[in-house]
């Protein structure tokens, strides 16, 4: 279960701390633990053996094969003990080796006397058994107590207490192999010679160099380690992110889409309803396609089950649902006595509700953001908030001046209009006038009354038809009559004709415009797809030239950061190499050095040993006069050369005087002139020319 699992880091919140912005993610690996090449049929030892011993049982009469052994399930019995664990109880305290335990004194044993009943045997049995679980796992910090160091005494567990709680506490692999390694590396300085011996200095040296190495090479691996793992969390972290992208614009594709499909739903569902209503209105009309009155049936409307008397329309102004006809009559409702009976059947929980606090509402998303929705209702609540401030806000009271201000002066009224009085002919001109007026709209009268006349003239002969009381009158009214109403019928057959050649062509014209229509709309549809495909292509395209810009800037700034590793790597290999061969090079010259002395060594004492086997062998032999002239050569071979040498040296030392002593006076000349040339206004340049003078003196 556990090696299924996997633990993936999270980019914002790597190095967080916090619950709520947890540093890494759980995920469910498929991946199969078990790699391909183990054989999945393994049976076991004891099946492996039995399959191995049938070809001989087959073979041989006398092989007998085992017998197969099956385990029995049963916890109780003899297979109790597999079920259970004692106890891991810890050792007792360590005592220090100095200390000795006093001897105890044993009693023997006296065995209890022999009864012939059996002992009782309790139906209890208390057995101490282990759990799972322990206090440990439930402390956030174990509790670490103060220690005291003895004197002149380091203990190995002192080496642990950087490791806290979380941080290499509780020990994993990497605590052990640091714990062995300082093992390794104390155990090392144990066998590292003492500095106070000086002829195994050599040796100490060269041990720590070879240390040294050794843990250079080991950090490289570690560091080698920390980039492949950063490495695999960073492409762990770019598909993350990848799939993020993917998973959001899939999330707003499917909401795009869903809205269209509500949207074209809505649209359907409206144009079905005027479809309905359109084609109610036609079947209405069609019915009544000469528009004639006809009366009501009532024997026919109270045949029909389905008319408007058993079946009123809502629309109409009827409403049978709320009629007092169809209402229940209960005892239970109507009374008081009714109603308590029947509260008295109902359950507790309609009569005494039980109110649940409300979940609070999930405003975050999964990386700890603030969400859309949350983050326009703290805005709305925001501006809410400022507009019933800026409403309730109180006016403050004007404050009395402090300084002088000015009052506007009132504009002056405008003049009161009079009335001229005009003479008498100017009098008699408007008379005139105003009568002439009264003339016109009286004329204006008449002729609307004129217009009005002739336009209800057939109306006023009608009327006066109707007062016609002679015979021969109404008999030309009827002969009018029948002639008017077949010029009437003749004129609604020729209506009639013209509609049907009018709806026929317009059928033509409608059915003509429709293909045109439905043709441009889909046209237009098409283009308009076009246009969107086109434009999401091009968001596509200008999202991947970016994608690719950064991809091969990131890439770019790696290959950059790889070729410094490299190079870094590459001097780092050249100064190990150039170590190790300086190293191996002194190796190798102190050991030719050291064998070149010890072989002229070993030849000077063989050569030296055959000299004085020669020489006691001379001596032995020899007489007063030849150990006179051994004396005499070794004087001459000896003395006489060095006091030529001698002679020789001060003979040249002679020659090269004289040159010396040219070069001095030339030097010393032109350092002087210098010196009183620079020197000759300074305050203290006799002093400094009489320290000159007396070096000079003294050399």
């Amino acid at each position: 279960m556990i090696s299924c699992t996997r633990k993936v880091p999270r980019f914002r919140t790597m190095f967080s701390n916090l619950i709520h912005y947890p540093r890494y993610t759980l995920y469910w690996s498929k991946a199969d633990p078990v790699p391909a090449f183990v054989n999945r049929e393994w049976k076991g030892r004891e099946e492996k053996c039995r399959e191995t011993f049938q070809p001989l049982a087959v073979t041989d009469t006398y092989f007998q094969m085992p017998k197969e052994v099956c385990e029995d399930p049963d916890v109780t019995g003899k297979n109790r003990y597999k079920y259970f664990e004692r106890p891991f109880l810890p050792f007792g305290e360590q005592m220090p080796l100095s200390v000795v335990w006093s001897p105890t004194k044993i009693e023997p044993y006296t065995f209890p006397p022999v009864s012939t009943k059996h002992a009782p045997v309790s139906s209890k049995i208390t057995v101490g058994t282990q759990t799972d679980y322990r206090d440990s796992e439930v402390q956030t910090d174990p509790y670490s107590p103060e220690y005291v160091v003895c004197q002149d005494s380091v203990p190995e567990l002192l080496t642990l207490a950087s490791l806290t709680w979380g941080r290499g506490l509780p020990a994993g692999q990497a605590e052990v192999e640091m714990i062995e390694r300082a093992r390794e590396k104390r155990a090392w300085e144990a066998t590292l010679p003492p500095l106070s011996d000086t002829s195994q200095f050599e040796k100490r040296r060269r041990m720590m160099n070879a240390m040294e190495r050794k843990e250079w090479a080991f950090r490289e691996q570690e560091i080698e380690k920390l980039q492949e793992s950063r490495l695999e969390v960073l492409k762990e972290m770019l598909r993350q992110r990848d799939r993020n992208d993917n998973e959001v614009t899939m999330n707003r594709l499917n909401g795009q889409w869903s809205k269209l499909q509500e949207a074209k739903e809505a649209k359907l569902a409206k144009i079905h309803r005027t479809h309905v209503s359109a084609i109610r209105k036609l079947m209405g009309k069609r019915k009544n396609v000469e528009g004639k009155l006809q009366r009501r049936s009532i024997i026919k409307d109270y045949s029909d089950y389905g008319s408007q008397v058993y079946g009123p329309l809502s629309r109409l102004g009827r409403f049978p649902d709320n009629s007092e006809a169809f209402v229940v009559k209960n005892h239970y409702l109507d009374t008081y006595e009714g109603l308590v009976e029947l509260e008295s059947g109902l359950p507790d929980f309609v009569t005494q509700p039980r109110i649940r606090p409300p979940k609070p509402k999930v405003i975050t998303t999964k990386a700890g953001f603030l969400k859309k929705a949350a983050r326009m209702d703290q805005e709305l609540a925001e501006v809410h908030k400022a507009l019933l401030d800026k409403k309730n806000k109180v006016l403050e009271p004007k404050k009395p001046l402090l300084f002088l201000q000015r009052k506007p002066i009132p504009q002056p009224r405008l003049p009161t209009p009079t009335l001229e009085i005009s003479s008498n002919e100017e009098e008699d001109i408007e008379v005139a006038v105003i009568y002439l007026q009264k003339l016109l709209r009286g004329r204006v009268v008449q002729n609307m009354m004129f217009e009005g006349k002739e336009k209800r003239l057939e109306l006023i002969q009608e009327l006066r038809t109707t007062h016609a009381l002679q015979e021969d009158d109404r008999l030309v009214k009827k002969a009018e009559k029948q002639v008017t109403l077949a010029l009437q019928r003749q004129r609604n057959l020729h209506e009639h004709k013209v509609s049907l050649v009018e709806n026929h062509l317009a059928g033509l014209e409608g059915r003509a415009l429709a293909d045109m229509f439905d043709f441009l709309s889909k046209e237009l549809v098409r283009l308009q797809e076009e246009r969107r495909i086109h434009a999401f292509a091009m968001l596509a395209e200008r999202q991947r030239r970016m994608r690719e810009a950064e991809e091969s800037g990131r890439r770019q700034l790696e290959q950059r950061r790889l070729r410094e590793e490299d190079e870094i790597f590459k001097e780092v290999v050249k100064v190990h190499q150039s170590t190790v061969t300086s190293y191996l090079e002194d190796i190798i010259l102190n050991t030719e050095e050291n064998t070149a002395e010890e072989q002229a060594r070993e030849e000077i004492e063989k050569m030296a040993k055959e000299i004085n086997d020669i020489a006691y062998e001379m001596e032995s032999r020899r007489t007063q006069l030849q150990s006179e002239e051994i004396v005499a050569e070794l004087v001459y071979s000896f003395l006489i050369p060095e006091v030529q040498k001698d002679f020789v040296k001060e003979k040249v030392r002679n020659a090269q005087r004289k040159h010396l002593l040219a070069a001095h006076q030339v030097i010393h000349s032109h350092t002087e002139a210098m010196v009183r040339r620079n020197f000759a206004e300074a305050p203290d340049a006799d002093r400094l020319l009489e320290e000159d003078a007396r070096s000079e003196n003294d050399s």
